[in-house]
């Protein structure tokens, strides 16, 4: 994941990265440089983990065909093995 930074920092193999270059880290390195503070977002404001998401109130997401979908159309098709007898 490719972010910029807001204070020099040293990588991992001893480079110096200067305030606003935009480096290529890992989401392990990424935690540990937001957790100090060093990255930038986009519009310059920090993120606040509470407001990420669609927010209360919103519908959950829906998954699945839903309960209009025809019945035949929901389960293993035509072409899958048949059910082992194990378990009966």
């Amino acid at each position: 994941m490719h972010v910029r930074l807001s204070t020099p920092w040293t990588d991992p193999q001893g480079t110096l990265r200067a305030r606003g270059e935009t480096v290529d880290v890992d989401a392990v390195t990424l935690a540990r440089l937001e957790e100090q503070g060093m990255v930038e977002n986009p519009d310059g404001q920090s993120v606040d983990p509470q407001k990420i998401g669609p927010g209360p109130g919103a519908p959950p997401e829906k998954i699945g065909p839903g309960p209009g979908a025809p019945p035949e159309k929901i389960g293993p098709g035509p072409g899958a093995p048949p059910a082992d007898g194990a378990g009966r």
